[in-house]
């Protein structure tokens, strides 16, 4: 998925939402922007901010429908690059057509994960299929480590088993929770889930305490450990949690995506669709694609236009490395 958020990293000068935290969870409420090209689709955003850039290795975290296809357009986004990260695509309902420079096509499907690890760099495209009449998902992005960020281009397709706990059903479609492992290749340790909590349910879920998370409300509102986050917040706990508490106050089911992993200790610079090191790389990243370079190959298959989504203009200023603040309950300095 191409970012195309007209303010797109820290050289922006409004500060954007600002988190709250109660509890020993942080509240980030998302900010709607555009994205996709041309027939730009409008998404909700709660990473990355000024406040809160990363929750281990996730960078980038989008919040899309459910969109009324005949009224919005769907999904088109032409092809475009990427360098130093993996795409996680995580449906809940319709269906999206992915194409990439490695040659792969395949079908996002509701609870089935695509992971497109870009590496070096990588191009791919996506489009709602004619069947789907309604959009519903999450867009997901992980930063490569420093010693993979220039790994070989990959594609994997994995469709996890339903797990039930009392009071809840989940998919893990990266790491492990309740006892469900997913094979999936990551390059630091991580947790990715979804849960629906049925009626009025209160669940306790054992979690690695190495681990920050991350809880994204797509039904709600749910309670995380006496907090309650609202439709598309995200509650923010530091490491040092053993257990998360989620409960569901009302009588219609909700539903979460559960993200985790170890703190990601790496300064990055992220901008469009590059993930790198200083401002420096990501102007040979933007140039390079502009040059139409192999280092991202091509995308075969497309049939909308354009062809190749150009890259917009770089700011003004230099691009500057994305610091996360210490989160409740942490002193480390920001880092």
């Amino acid at each position: 998925m191409s970012n195309l958020e007209a303010r797109p990293g820290p050289t922006e000068g409004g500060r954007g939402p600002v988190p709250t935290a109660a509890a020993g969870v942080e509240v980030v409420t998302s900010r709607e922007v555009p994205l996709g090209g041309p027939r730009a689709m409008t998404v909700r955003r709660t990473l990355p901010q000024r406040q809160r850039s990363l929750i281990g290795a996730w960078c980038f975290v989008d919040h899309y429908g459910p969109d009324d296809v005949a009224r919005t357009g769907g999904m088109d986004v032409p092809p475009h690059p990427h360098t130093g990260l993996q795409t996680v695509s995580w449906l809940f309902t319709g269906e999206i057509e992915h194409r990439d420079s490695l040659g792969s096509h395949a079908m996002v499907h509701p609870g089935e994960l695509n992971l497109m690890t870009a590496g070096r760099g990588i191009a791919h495209s996506e489009v709602s299929t004619p069947a789907t009449t309604t959009l519903h998902g999450v867009q997901l992005w992980l930063a490569l480590p420093d010693h993979a960020r220039d790994t070989a281009r990959d594609f994997e397709h994995y469709a996890p088993e339903e797990v039930r706990v009392d009071g809840a059903s989940l998919r893990v479609f990266l790491g492990s929770l309740a006892g469900a492992t997913s094979p999936v290749r990551t390059f630091t340790p991580l947790l990715g889930a979804e849960l629906v909590l049925g009626p009025g349910a209160d669940v306790e879920l054992d979690v690695d305490p190495t681990f920050e998370h991350g809880v994204l409300v797509d039904l709600g509102p749910v309670g995380l450990d006496g907090t309650e986050l609202s439709r598309a917040e995200l509650g923010y706990v530091a490491p040092g949690a053993r257990r998360l508490r989620l409960s569901n106050p009302s009588d219609e089911r909700a539903r979460v995506v559960l993200l985790g992993g170890e703190p990601f200790e790496e300064q990055i610079v992220m901008w469009w669709n590059f993930v790198g090191r200083s401002h420096d790389e990501i102007v040979a990243f933007r140039e390079a694609w502009q040059s139409g370079s192999d280092r991202f190959g091509g995308v075969e298959g497309y049939a909308g236009e354009p062809q190749r989504l150009p890259a917009p203009p770089l700011p003004n200023a230099r691009i500057k490395p994305r610091l996360n603040p210490p989160g409740p309950g942490d002193r480390s300095a920001w880092g």
